[in-house]
């Protein structure tokens, strides 16, 4: 009865008895011999037939194709035994061996027609092989190579700076003057003298609206050598603020014979400034409308009641009007940009120049005492001057009378871009006027723009054979 539960047939059944019959004998070892002395014939016989045959041609045997089952009939009949096994005739060249004798020369076996039969699939093709392709895959990009540094290079000493090149005080003419250039000796003092010790050298700039001021008073060569204190005096100063502001500089020039000059001097600018800064919203206004007569008058009475002090100090003093009197000389400059009127006013010794298209021109004439009340300028300006007659004494007045005046001088002009209006002292005015090669000097280094304050300084100390007094100024460059 089978797994699914059916009943085999009776042939069925005989067929399983017969496969597994316990009383069939069990299959034994073969009958051929297969000691060891039948390999070692089998073997020896192998070798002398090699041996034999060695001096005949090769002669290829076909080998029977193992996929065939007619291969060994097509080979030419059954094989050849290996070896002397029992029931086989070992070859001739064995038994000669065991005999010691040699055999007979064999017949060479007839040539047999052979089939040939085409490689196996498993077998490799004959002939050359045909180039085979392979799936490889593609090798990986290598990775970049990173520039090696440059060889560093041995380090370079740094180079020291140059040296900024310094303002020096150079000289016109043939050979420099005799003093030297620079402060020798301080002026002497004592204890009541401290408050009004002044400096050597006085230096200020600034810049408003559309001009540069640079202002520079400077003791003389003289003074210097001697030394004697500066007897110029200068002032800077602005009053008010934005648009309406309105800057004064004020430079005052002492006579080297009086000893108080330089007092004066100090004083004549203080006054003078004090004036002005009470007034200087209606000047500013003025100044900005273009008002110049009501300019004139007002700033003619503030000159008037400075040197009225300056009389008064004299009193003071003991001395004579004329030992306490300075020379006073004033730029007004407002500081808003549309407005470019500049104004002049002053008394005394002086200089007010121009430097317009690398020229100067002289705007302060020098004016002979006897000249008429009223006299017009180069540009239409009127310079009020005073008559010089002297009147009698009153006798009703106590004090002594006042001297003449001196006239008093105004210039209102509109500057230019690329103006420079100078003015100065008479220290620098003289020069300027008797040294040509200073006003040329002097034009050069100015033409191209408002120089530093050194620079400044180190341009108004050019010294001239000749002229040794103290040198005060103040210039405006026009944008």
């Amino acid at each position: 009865m089978s797994q699914q539960g059916e009943t085999p047939a009776a042939h069925e059944d005989e067929w399983w008895r017969r496969l597994y019959d316990e009383t069939a004998p069990d299959t034994g070892p073969s009958g051929a011999a297969d000691s060891l002395d039948d390999r070692f014939d089998s073997a020896s016989d192998a070798l002398g037939e090699a041996a034999e045959q060695g001096d005949h041609p090769v002669t290829v045997v076909p080998l029977p194709d193992p996929r065939l089952p007619q291969a060994d009939r097509q080979a030419g009949g059954t094989r050849a035994p290996a070896g002397g096994r029992k029931g086989q005739e070992p070859p001739p060249a064995a038994r000669a061996a065991r005999h010691g004798t040699e055999p007979a020369p064999a017949e060479p076996p007839p040539l047999q027609e052979r089939t040939v039969f085409g490689p196996a699939p498993w077998e490799a093709p004959a002939g050359p092989r045909p180039p085979r392709t392979f799936a490889v895959r593609a090798p990986a990009a290598p990775p970049p190579v990173e520039p090696e540094p440059p060889a560093a290079e041995p380090p370079v000493p740094p180079v020291p700076p140059a040296e900024p090149s310094r303002p020096v005080v150079g000289h016109v003419g043939d050979r420099p003057p005799t003093y030297e250039a620079e402060p020798a000796a301080l002026p002497a003092s004592g204890p009541e003298d401290l408050d009004v010790l002044v400096p050597d050298t006085v230096l200020d700039g600034a810049r408003h609206g559309t001009y540069t001021l640079r202002a520079a008073s400077v003791r003389g060569d003289s003074a210097r050598f001697r030394g004697e204190p500066r007897r110029d005096a200068l002032l800077t100063a602005r009053f008010g603020t934005g648009d309406g502001a309105l800057v004064l500089v004020a430079v005052a020039a002492g006579a080297r014979s009086e000893g108080q000059a330089g007092l004066a001097a100090a004083d004549a600018c203080r006054w003078i400034g004090g004036a002005v800064a009470r007034s200087h919203a209606r000047l500013s206004e003025d100044i900005r409308a273009g008002r110049r007569g009501d300019l004139k008058s007002g700033l003619h009475r503030l000159t008037d009641r400075t040197y009225g002090k300056l009389r008064a100090r004299a009193a003071e003093l003991g001395l004579e009007p004329s030992g306490y009197s300075t020379g006073l000389r004033c730029l007004l400059l407002s500081a808003d940009p549309d407005c470019r009127t500049r104004v002049f006013f002053g008394v005394g010794p002086g200089g007010l120049f121009r430097l317009r298209d690398g020229a100067w021109q002289d705007l302060d004439p020098v004016l002979p005492p006897s000249v008429a009340a009223s006299e017009a300028g180069p540009a239409g300006d009127r310079l009020t001057m005073d008559l010089q007659i002297t009147t009698p004494r009153s006798p009703y007045a106590d004090d002594p009378p006042p001297p003449p005046a001196e006239p008093f001088r105004f210039r209102a002009s509109v500057a230019r871009p690329g103006d420079t209006l100078l003015l100065c002292g008479n220290g620098l005015a003289e020069p300027l006027r008797g040294e040509p090669a200073l006003a040329g000097e002097l034009a050069r280094r100015w033409a191209p723009g408002p120089p530093g304050l050194p620079a400044y300084l180190a341009d108004t100390q050019l010294r001239t054979k000749g002229y040794a007094d103290d040198r005060t100024s103040a210039a405006v460059w026009e944008a």
